[in-house]
């Protein structure tokens, strides 16, 4: 993962959604074929991301993503999408890295430009 190299070198600037924390809790105890435990999850979550900023959303964030939802008539579980999406947008970020970019280019222009998949 180049691009997490170059945000701990401070080469980039990671930035990360604080609901990102949660989602990655999440998917590194539950989908690798191999289990990781959650005590190993937590360690790598905070052994990797020392040098990220967090993008803490407020009310009027989560009011954003869902009018977005809204406009889009996007229903339920994508909510999840928006909010990460406006993180970046309230942080200008350059990127979203994402391994599901269909999750975010639905989300319109303003964001599906931003929308990179890691190499």
């Amino acid at each position: 993962m180049p691009f997490l190299l170059q945000a701990q070198s401070q080469q980039i600037q990671g930035l990360i959604a604080t609901h990102t924390l949660a989602e990655l809790y999440s998917v590194l105890t539950r989908i690798p074929k191999t289990k990781i435990s959650p005590a190993v999850a937590q360690n790598l979550i905070r052994d990797n991301l020392q040098t990220f900023e967090t993008v803490s959303l407020t009310a009027e964030d989560y009011t954003a993503a869902i009018d977005l939802m809204v406009q889009r008539q996007l229903p339920g579980g994508g909510i999840f999408d928006a909010l990460i999406a406006q993180a970046v947008l309230k942080s200008q970020a350059d990127v979203l890295l994402t391994l599901n970019p269909k999750h975010f280019t639905r989300l319109g222009s303003e964001i599906a430009y931003k929308v990179q998949v890691p190499q």
